[in-house]
């Protein structure tokens, strides 16, 4: 594989729901260290071609390969431990759970375990637990959430929760993470400080990054290429500026031809 490989390399993938084209003929070449944004209006498949992604629903036609290694055909959880990880546009975390228990629960997907190292708390599971611990600590610092560890993760407040579960996504140590709309519900401000901090862990993590979000002034700031998806249809993929002023973009988004 050579350097300039794209890390994420997504060839024509699709899947029909009955007579419904969900996802068509979707392609994306992502390079290490990018961040790409997927948008379109609502119903355009961006969530479906996450679920793609991430083997939730499998492909119908075409490839997805991830440094080098097809991931299509693999369960969701294989694909985690390949190294592709997600949020959702819905928040799931484990909501009775500590703060930190929901980071630790994705720490230990790159665990060794043994039912009886477990049970006998062995050194090697001692030691292990520990390095799970002090890991999640260090992502709960990223977004300041490391004094409220031991609080339930429903007693958080809303863009805290939407923080979390990033972060839980990062304890998979995941190569490519995909974020869908990890600034809804949030205020201007939020969305502010959510912008850089998507910035910053993507150059302290080595992170490349795919983000579907309905906030284009956040999309246009932080994405350098973008693709656009109607009605299951990529209408366009190119930088922000020219996404900006696609005739098809416009009249996806506003409902009518463009000048009209």
């Amino acid at each position: 594989m050579t350097n300039d490989a794209p890390l994420l390399d997504v060839a024509g993938i699709g899947i029909t729901f009955g007579g419904l084209k969900a996802v068509q003929d979707l392609s994306l070449r992502i390079p290490r260290g990018g961040l790409h944004g997927l948008i379109g209006p609502n119903g355009a498949g961006k969530t479906t071609a996450f679920n793609l992604l991430t083997g939730v629903y499998q492909t119908q036609t075409g490839r997805i390969t991830l440094d080098g290694r097809r991931v299509d055909g693999l369960k969701p959880h294989e694909i985690a431990q390949a190294g592709l990880s997600r949020t959702f546009q819905n928040i799931r975390l484990f909501p009775n759970l500590s703060v930190i228990d929901n980071v630790r629960v994705a720490c230990h997907l790159r665990g060794s375990h043994s039912l009886a190292g477990t049970l006998l708390r062995s050194p090697a599971h001692l030691e292990q637990e520990r390095r799970v611990l002090a890991r999640s600590r260090e992502l709960l610092a990223v977004f300041g959430l490391h004094t409220r560890e031991h609080e339930q993760a429903k007693n958080l407040p809303y863009g805290d929760q939407r923080r979390l579960e990033i972060l839980r996504a990062m304890g998979t140590e995941p190569k490519v993470l995909l974020l869908d709309e990890p600034a809804a519900g949030m205020n201007p401000q939020e969305k502010k400080d959510l912008a850089a901090a998507i910035n910053r862990i993507r150059t302290e993590f080595g992170l490349t990054i795919l983000l579907i979000e309905h906030d284009m002034g956040l999309v246009m700031d932080i994405c350098e290429h973008i693709t656009v998806l109607d009605y299951g249809v990529t209408i366009a993929a190119a930088p922000p500026a020219e996404i900006q002023r696609n005739p098809k973009v416009i009249e996806a988004y506003l409902g009518e031809p463009a000048g009209t």
